[in-house]
């Protein structure tokens, strides 16, 4: 059901940038394309590139955007109202698609640049990640005093005593595991070498 919605959203997206140089047949093209590529995208996030992105959100607002603005240089054409464009697809040749590709490329250069610098002022000022101790709990209990955000959404038993007990329990077995760690490497070998 998710990935229905994403393909939906996808689509959404894809068409935003060429919804006014495009006819029925390029926008249903377009949609096509976005739903198939957002459950490529998901699966290239998640088992390839390995980004924690559990609703989908690069698939369906990055990789749709930008293959809208690309469907802009591949399928506008002047049987759209008040479209002076003409897509690859319709006889315009490379030109507007170089263009949109400009684009997508200047878009993605000043993105990257820009989150960095943020990124790194935020890592040095406040801190990107939680604590551990945040992180094995969760921040569901931690920020909002709830089990779980997600009721009827887990494949474990998340009725607010167990769920809790259960991080819990691996909060105490993360602790335990530390001590054993530290103490081992506190720990001095002895080297007997007594002779008689």
């Amino acid at each position: 059901m998710s990935m229905c919605l994403n393909a939906s959203l996808a689509g959404l997206v894809a068409i935003t940038a060429p919804c006014d140089v495009v006819d029925a047949t390029g926008s249903i093209i377009i949609g096509v394309v976005a739903g198939l590529l957002v459950v490529f995208g998901v699966w290239f996030c998640d088992n390839v590139v390995h980004i924690d992105d559990p609703v989908g959100a690069v698939a369906v607002h990055c990789l749709n955007g930008i293959w809208g603005t690309i469907a802009v240089g591949l399928f506008a054409t002047k049987t759209a109202p008040e479209c002076t464009l003409k897509g690859l697809f319709y006889g315009g040749g490379f030109h507007q698609l170089g263009l949109q590709l400009l684009g997508v490329v200047t878009v993605m250069a000043w993105t990257i640049i820009t989150m960095t610098i943020v990124f790194k002022i935020i890592d040095k000022t406040v801190g990107l990640r939680v604590t551990e101790e945040e992180e094995i709990v969760g921040l569901d209990v931690k920020e909002h005093g709830l089990a779980s955000a997600y009721a009827g959404f887990s494949l474990m038993d998340i009725t607010e005593g167990s769920m809790v007990s259960m991080r819990i329990q691996s909060l105490e077995k993360m602790i335990m595991m530390k001590l054993q760690s530290t103490q081992r490497a506190a720990s001095v070998k002895v080297n007997c070498s007594c002779r008689s």
